[in-house]
C-alpha cells in the first residue's frame, strides 16, 4: 500500500495492527496520523533503531497491508 492511502486509512490499519506497535501510545499513534517520516522517527525514539533500520521497519509494514 502506497502512504498517501495509509494516511487517508491510517486510524483503521493502526487500529487492526496494534501489535506492530506495542509501545506506541494512542497519543503517539494518532501524531504518526499515517505519514512515513513521523513513524520512522517515533520507530528510532521508541524502539532505538538507526534511521535505517527503522525505514525498513516502516517500508516493510506498509508492503504487507
Amino acid at each position: 500500500m502506497k502512504w498517501d492511502q495509509i494516511e487517508g486509512k491510517w486510524k483503521e490499519l493502526s487500529g487492526k495492527d496494534r501489535a506492530s506497535w506495542g509501545e506506541f501510545t494512542d497519543n503517539e499513534l494518532v501524531q504518526i496520523a499515517g505519514k512515513r517520516e513521523q513513524l520512522i522517527g517515533m520507530l528510532q525514539q521508541k524502539y532505538g533503531l538507526a534511521r535505517e533500520e527503522a525505514e525498513r521497519q516502516a517500508d516493510k509494514w506498509a508492503k504487507k497491508l
